[in-house]
Formats: C-alpha cells, structure tokens, sequence
C-alpha cells in the first residue's frame, strides 16, 4: 500500500485469539487473568447510530486504536517521550548510546520525519511543539493553539497539523476560556510559523498528498483542505453531507497522492462521496457503491481502490486515475459475511474477513484469477496482518467466541494465526493475554507481538510456523521494528525508562534501563 493514501476512523478495542496448546509460559495464572469477556451478542464494536434500511444491523466494521506515546524511530536512532521529566531520549540503535534533550511540559507525542531529519514532540502541558534535530540534538520550541492533543507529520517534514482528536487519549489542555473543538494549527518546521485555522467539527484526522503540499482535515460535515504551496498556508472547508446538522458518520477517507481528489466512505450511506479538489465549480459528486459500504483499501501501485460492500456481498473496484469511470464489481459469496479487506503488499491477494459478524472465516482473494476460497478459522478475526515478502498472513483472533463451540479449546482465550499463502495452510496458536502490539522483521522471516501484562516477546517464524517466546525484564509497553533493520524494539515499565532490541536471526536481546539516570546495557 503506498503511504499516506488510505485512513482509517471506525475504531475499537484490539481484540484477538488463536494457538496450539505446548508447554510455553502462556498460563494466565501467572500474572492475573483478564477481565472477564462479555459472551453475549457478537456486536464487533458497532457503532450507536440509525441503521440504514440496507444494513445488516452489524455496526461499523473495526479497526484498533494506536497506543498512545510510542517510540519513534529512524533508521539509526529511537527517540523516546518522557511526560513525567519533560524531556526525549534518543538512542544510537548500532552502540545504544543514549543522550536525553529537553522540551515542553508533558510531551505525550513524538514522531519522526519520513527522511529522518527530524524528530518533533507535542508538548501539551506548554500548548507547544518542540522540534529536535536527529544529529546533533537541537531543540526548538514553537507554541501552538490550547486544547489540541493530536498531531501529524507531513512526509517531507516541513509541516506539522495539530488537532483536537475526540477520540484522542488526551483531553487536551485549555486555558479557561473559550474552547473550540475546530481550531487547528499549522506549524512550518523549517521557519517554524505558526498558522491558525478552522476545520470542520471535530476532526478526525489529517491526510496527506505524497509531495506533502495539501493535507485534508476530515470531519463528519466538512472536508477541509490546506495548500501549503500559499504562504502561509491557506484551509478551505467543502461540505461533504447533505445534512449539516445532523451529518453521518464520516468513517473513511482515501486521499490521491497527487492531490486531484479525494473519496470519503460515511456510515449508512449507500454511495461515496468524491471531492474534486482541483474543480472550480461545484467539487463534490456522489459514486455508486454496492449496498453498506464498510472498508475501502488501495492497491500497492496506487492504480485501483477497492470498496467492500457487505451487504451487497461484492467488492467494487474504480480506477484511481478516473473514479467516475464505471468500476469492476467481484461478487463475494452468498453464505458468507466479509465487511473488511486487507491486500499485500505485492498485490497478488486480498483477505477478507469480519470483525463485526462473529463468523469464524476468512476469504483468501487470488486477484491474477479472480477466485476467492474460503477458509474456516479458530475462532472470528479481529485484524489481519501481512508479512513483509506478502508470503504469509497473520490472523488475530479476539476473546469474545462467536460461532465457536463451548468445547473447543480456543474458548474465552485470545489468539493468532498463521496462514500461507501458497496452499493456505493455517496454524493456531492460543494466547493468555490481550495482543497489543505487533510488528515484522524487514525481510519478511519473522513476525513478533507482546500481550498486554505479559514479560514477554511471542516469536512467529514466517518459514517454519514454529513460534519461539522471549523473556523480557519487564512488562512490555510497545513493539516496532527499525526501518531498514531486522531489529524490534520493545519499551518496557520502568521508573526510569527501559527499552529492548532484539534480532531474532541472532537470538540476540539487548536492553537499556534508565534513559537519564546511569543507562546500562543489560
């Protein structure tokens, strides 16, 4: 998929479930069992609102929420937020040198610049942004409006947009006043200018083209455009729904790399929404869909946008370089129900599945052909996951059972799946605890998750399907891998900070505790 084309907004808690039983440490006995899972209705997360007459009475499709305060990595440097010291850690990963920078009050963002030039923390305790030179460590603080508590990063680095995210962990820092849930700020890194502006209510989030000079700021009743080739930059609002009092759900935008145009999927409504951003007549015009849009996703080549209609039980596919040429309709099957769509990265499949029925299936796409199988599952999907060389798929499963039988051994559990993709064989694995975080090695050998309240690092082997566990020191926080490295990362509680690097081809974990009072390496 190409970056920054596809975003997401129907959001839920990230469930999953699924392992063959072995004499691994996943006894929940050891570190307290989960909350008790609600077995009743299989509602997926749906969303509270009217159901159109075409709906299943499913809800929305979900999709998890990123955890809040993650590392943020370059190729050769992670950079860690410290809310309760007011500062950031950068560390060498090659030496695991560690140097500590201050910032403003409470940074509980930090993100890195897709050319690794820079890293940028929001700092919400000061209503500021502090932009950090990756090399040499510089520190420059700009102030931005209060009560945001969101931001993004354009791809080449120059701009950052700060929102107010209702959907945030954050509520945001006001100053007593009038508070207003519209106002963003623009930030240009390079002169770092500050620019005010209003969007529509409650945005969402903020996408942007490829060449970073237009972002849009989706809200439910407006679609709201920034020209950074205008200095200063310059917002205009377009209406996306008919009724502005009462819009529904915007749930789902994809945005053209070049800026031409942009899709937006809503919730209960049977057409998408098309926004020419380059007309200067009326922009918005409605595209045919199949009925109960609930996933949109793009090909690797950025050539075709696929739409799931889950009722209509077919995948419309339009032509990116005209959307309003008439698409290509796949017909799913009937006794099937698939709402969500994720395709690999070389193209060649698409899996569908669906986290809002509670059917324990998925169907495996062959796009060369035109087929589409159809294979049980332990127990329903809750988010897929691809490896890198798109050679395996990666099937989590949540707590909550579904269509499964009291008896089977995946019962109350969580898990995960691994599935080839050449013959589509599939292997199970049980789970104590909650996934929270996942990632792949660069090579597509490896793929790696931490469970919530658990000390470990789950070890899945891509080839073999033959999964390995790492004891970490602490209970872990996140996962990600290094860009251009076969190497994850693994923050962990500590007091005073601790993270982990692992390389699975070398059995190698090193770890770090204490970013600014005497770091060792364990």
């Amino acid at each position: 998929m190409l970056p920054n084309l596809l975003l997401t907004f129907a959001c839920s808690s990230y469930d999953m479930a699924v392992a063959p039983q072995s004499d691994r440490a996943y006894d929940s006995g050891d570190y307290g069992d989960d909350e008790t899972a609600d077995m009743g209705d299989y509602n997926g997360g749906a969303a509270e609102e009217s159901e159109p007459e075409t709906d299943d009475g499913l809800g929305s499709e979900s999709e998890e929420m990123a955890p809040l305060l993650l590392p943020a990595t370059t190729n050769a440097y992670v950079f860690v937020a410290n809310p309760d010291r007011n500062t950031v850690t950068r560390i060498e990963v090659a030496s695991l040198n560690v140097l500590t920078a201050e910032v403003g009050v409470d940074p509980i963002l930090v993100e890195t610049s897709a050319d690794y030039r820079v890293a940028v923390t929001f700092n919400q305790g000061s209503n500021s942004l502090s932009v950090i030179d990756a090399e040499t460590l510089s520190v420059q603080d700009v102030e931005v409006r209060g009560n945001l508590n969101n931001m993004k990063l354009s791809p080449d680095g120059n701009w950052v947009v700060c929102y107010h995210d209702l959907n945030g962990e954050n509520g945001g820092s006001g100053t007593g006043g009038a508070i207003s849930y519209n106002a963003i700020s623009i930030v240009n890194l390079d002169t770092l200018e500050h620019t005010e502006a209003m969007a529509g209510a409650f945005p969402k989030d903020v996408q942007f083209s490829a060449d970073s000079s237009l972002a849009v700021v989706i809200s439910d009743d407006y679609l709201s455009t920034i020209d950074f080739t205008q200095n200063p930059p310059t917002l205009s609002r377009i209406p996306i729904a008919e009724d502005l009092v009462n819009p529904p759900l915007a749930e789902e935008v994809l945005l053209d790399p070049l800026g031409r145009y942009a899709i937006v999927r809503q919730y209960g409504v049977d057409q998408l929404v098309l926004v020419d951003l380059q007309t200067s007549g009326d922009p918005i015009s409605m595209l045919d869909v199949g009925a109960n849009p609930t996933d949109m996703d793009v090909s690797p080549d950025g050539t075709q946008a696929m739409v799931v209609a889950r009722v209509a039980k077919e995948v419309w596919v339009y032509d990116l370089e005209d959307p309003t040429l008439a698409p290509e309709v796949l017909a799913l099957p009937e006794e099937d129900v698939f709402g969500s769509l994720l395709l690999s990265d070389d193209g060649a499949h698409g899996i569908l599945y669906s986290t809002a029925s509670g059917q324990s299936r998925v169907g495996v796409w062959n796009r060369e052909v035109g087929t589409i199988q159809v294979r049980g599952t332990t127990k329903p999907v809750s988010r897929v996951d691809m490896s890198p060389d798109s050679q395996t798929a990666v099937l989590f499963h949540p707590r909550e059972n579904g269509d499964i039988d009291s008896s089977s051994y995946f019962y109350n559990r969580y898990g995960v799946s691994l599935m080839a993709m050449e013959d589509l064989f599939t292997s199970s694995y049980q789970l104590s605890a909650e996934p929270d975080s996942f990632a792949s090695t660069e090579d597509g050998r490896f793929g790696m998750f931490t469970m919530k309240n658990r000390p470990y690092v789950e070890v899945l082997d891509y080839q073999t399907f033959v999964p390995d566990e790492i004891e970490l020191p602490s209970i872990p926080i996140h996962l990600g891998s290094l860009p251009d490295t076969n190497t994850v990362f693994i923050s962990q509680e500590h007091d005073l900070g601790r993270i982990s690097f692992f390389t699975p081809e070398l059995d190698s974990l090193q770890t770090i505790t204490g970013f600014e009072l005497n770091a060792v390496v364990e």
